[in-house]
């Protein structure tokens, strides 16, 4: 039977920078070799450290940590690709149901709602939650990047991240499919 470890980690913890730190050029490496996009690796990489965090920093290993490691980036990546194959099959049911939204007017009416909806959401997050959105979103600057430009941690800006996400999935979940046929609108 295999020993299994539990690892306690959590933000300020200096174990967790050095393994971050250890690890990181490594596993975004994988998840390069995976996605094929740099970014988005570096995106799955954060995910799986914002992970550990929100689950209070604990751990079950039953192999190595590295181990642990490489099949967390490595199942990020495969639920990346399924939430690809389920945005195109909305996309493709959008684009059937509502046509591209723009050569009638309920379409652009219903536009104009998401927009405001969109707005709403985004002016009710909390204020630097918002900042680090809008500038992650809006200005596509790296997690780095907000860091140093806020003079905050990396960690603290997935953190507003997740949050925010969080919160406008909620308050927009209503709209996925116009956000969908939005999108396909966009890409054409």
């Amino acid at each position: 039977m295999m020993n299994q470890q539990t690892l306690s980690l959590n933000a300020d913890d200096q174990d967790f920078d050095s393994i971050y730190t250890d690890h990181y050029p490594a596993l975004h490496q994988y998840a390069f070799t995976m996605l094929n996009d740099r970014v988005l690796a570096e995106e799955m990489v954060h995910q799986v450290f914002l992970k550990i965090l929100e689950k209070g920093g604990q751990v079950n290993v039953h192999t190595s940590l590295k181990a642990y490691l490489y099949r967390a980036v490595h199942n990020e990546c495969l639920n990346y690709f399924k939430h690809q194959k389920v945005k195109q099959v909305h996309q493709d049911y959008a684009v059937v149901e509502y046509g591209d939204g723009t050569e009638n007017p309920s379409g652009s009416m219903q536009y104009k709602e998401l927009e405001q909806q969109l707005h709403t959401a985004i002016n009710e997050l909390p204020e630097q939650c918002r900042t680090v959105f809008q500038m992650s979103r809006f200005e596509e600057l790296k997690y780095s990047e907000i860091a140093q430009q806020l003079g905050i941690s990396i960690k603290t800006v997935e953190n507003h991240m997740s949050k925010a996400l969080r919160r406008l999935r909620i308050q927009l979940a209503d709209y996925l499919p116009l956000i969908c046929c939005f999108l396909l609108n966009i890409l054409k």
